[in-house]
């Protein structure tokens, strides 16, 4: 497969467009290269020093000396991503501490209130009623069985009626293309709008909790407190709508990558979810090897040398190649293999240091679930086209996966 991509080692150099069909099918090639030649390289279609290393990106990922939050504003007219940018300001993602500290803690508190392991019962609920409408003919996994899931445990979580799903669907894929590269300002106008409709529905059903507060994760971040601090409306919509977001968009891609992984194994798949240690270590393997982010940036807020002979400067981002540091063989025995059983198993996934992922415990627990039932109530399934990625490199997930249950 040719990959047109450019790499020079000596200078640290890499030219690929990330939106070729060939590297957005075989990324881990590039990452292979990257591995034994250049391991920190100059990805030039971002404008960005790339680090590949996983322990590079884990220390860099808990260094303070980068953060999310710009400390100078973004250049060039932003007139028409005003409600994007606003919602943007209050996000946990995008702020450093203190905000970060507070935002996090309020939230988390709230979240970690609703004892994730409760939904275990909802997630399973949800999973058999999807695979019991299951057709006989060949089926996307993606619309069918990877989007309602996530999509209905965290509707369910904030309080939003289920059959919000599909808009609360559209507003997120819509807002989350401003992270894609190369957006156009169709795209920007777009998200914009996406922003503007969610906060306005949000803060409609906010006003309902104040009200008549119930036992839902959005009554929970109106109360939380932590010393005398609240959230402020503009944080309480912007964190409700990140956790569906985030909770929403990388699921479903990792849902449909894990599937397709672990249906490439020979042999019965049901092997891999014999019991509940299998099934997390399972889990935890398809979030090393097919994982649904590949990029996560950081922003340098001093002077810092990143690697012997380069230094960033304030201001300047970095780019964290996730999926790369997953697989260095520096780190990981048999990198490309899938070996749930593997003892090495630190994959970065949802990050590290205090921007670790607040929902990591749920997308595990709705992975366990969704995969473990659906392989053992469907250990027939099998694929009935070659599937392909998408043109999303920071999303990386399938543009669908059709499957069918018959043998």
């Amino acid at each position: 497969m040719n990959l047109e991509f450019k790499l020079d080692a000596a200078a640290r150099r890499l030219s690929c467009d990330p939106h070729l069909r060939p590297f957005l099918q075989n990324p881990h090639a590039l990452y292979a290269r990257l591995h034994a030649e250049a391991p920190i390289v100059f990805w030039e279609e971002y404008g960005l020093w790339c680090l590949a290393g996983h322990d590079a990106v884990n220390r860099i990922f808990r260094d303070k000396r980068l953060g999310r939050e710009p400390r100078e504003p973004l250049s060039g007219d932003r007139s028409h991503l005003a409600d994007f940018d606003a919602f943007e300001a209050c996000s946990m993602l995008q702020l450093e501490p203190p905000t970060h500290t507070k935002l996090r803690t309020l939230v988390n508190r709230a979240f970690v209130s609703r004892q994730v392991e409760r939904l275990r019962a909802s997630v399973e609920t949800c999973a058999n009623e999807l695979i019991d409408a299951f057709p006989r003919e060949p089926f996307d996994l993606l619309p069918a069985y990877a989007t309602p899931i996530p999509i209905r445990v965290i509707a369910d979580l904030l309080g939003v009626p289920a059959e919000m799903g599909p808009q609360l669907v559209s507003w997120s894929n819509r807002m989350v293309a401003m992270y894609m590269h190369g957006r156009t300002e169709a795209v920007e106008r777009d998200a914009n709008a996406a922003t503007r409709d969610f906060v306005a529905f949000m803060r409609g059903y906010a006003n309902e909790r104040r009200r008549a507060p119930r036992d839902d994760l959005l009554s929970a971040l109106i109360a939380a407190q932590e010393e005398g601090q609240r959230l402020t409306e503009p944080e309480l919509i912007s964190s409700a709508i990140l956790l569906l977001n985030a909770g929403h968009e990388a699921t479903v891609h990792q849902t449909g990558n894990a599937v397709r992984l672990i249906l490439a194994q020979a042999g019965d798949p049901c092997r891999f979810f014999g019991t509940p240690e299998a099934t997390a270590a399972t889990v935890e393997e398809c979030l090393r090897l097919a994982p649904p982010l590949h990029m996560f940036t950081r922003i340098a807020y001093e002077r810092i040398e990143i690697a012997p002979g380069l230094t960033l400067e304030p201001g300047q981002e970095v780019g964290l190649l996730l999926a790369a540091a997953n697989t260095d063989p520096r780190v990981y025995a048999d990198p490309l293999a899938f070996k749930p059983e593997r003892t090495d198993q630190k994959n970065v996934s949802f990050g590290a240091g205090i921007h670790f992922c607040v929902g990591a415990p749920l997308a595990r627990l709705e992975l366990q679930v969704a995969l473990q039932m659906l392989f053992t109530r469907v250990p027939k399934l099998r694929l009935v086209e070659e599937s392909r990625f998408r043109d999303a490199y920071h999303f990386h997930g399938f543009e669908r996966l059709l499957l069918s249950t018959a043998a």
